[in-house]
């Protein structure tokens, strides 16, 4: 486990850090997020005058892996191989799952992290007319493979 956050340099300074030197393997990352809303709204989601919101949703954590270097400063931008974005209604509201592959000298659990978050907060947007109060929780790292650091899988 390493002692010190990679993103800074000697003098506390934000860094890109250099994987110049690392070669490209296959790294997979999934997320996870949750979105707690009222009965009356998840009953409302099959009727959504907007569209889908869980289809524009999944579209949207799609996207949003592919834009994650635009939207993390220190993040490399990586050739994705794939993402996918799943969505399912739960008595309480919707849970999200995300998950990235590529093969890159660095991993992609950010573009997991983003993918989850930003189909969340698409289903908020899509959701809020109803409900202000729809709450975004859980976003967090459940898996990775590959890379210096190995596996790890977030324990129940």
């Amino acid at each position: 486990m390493p002692t010190k956050l990679s993103h800074y340099d000697e003098s506390g300074k934000s860094k890109m850090v250099d994987v110049s030197v690392k070669s490209a393997t296959r790294r997979e990352a999934e997320a996870s997020a949750f979105v707690a809303m009222s009965p009356r709204v998840l009953k409302a989601l099959n009727g959504n005058p907007k569209g889908d919101p869980l289809e524009t949703a999944r579209l949207a954590g799609i996207m949003a892996a592919k834009k994650t270097a635009d939207l993390i400063p220190l993040c490399h931008p990586l050739p994705l191989a794939h993402v996918d974005v799943q969505l399912r209604q739960c008595e309480n509201g919707v849970a999200i799952s995300s998950k990235v592959k590529t093969t890159a000298e660095t991993g992609v659990e950010m573009e997991a992290l983003v993918a989850a978050s930003v189909a969340a907060l698409t289903i908020y947007d899509m959701c809020k007319a109803l409900d202000k109060g729809i709450e975004i929780r859980e976003v967090r790292l459940e898996r990775k493979s590959g890379g210096k650091s190995g596996d790890y899988i977030r324990k129940k």
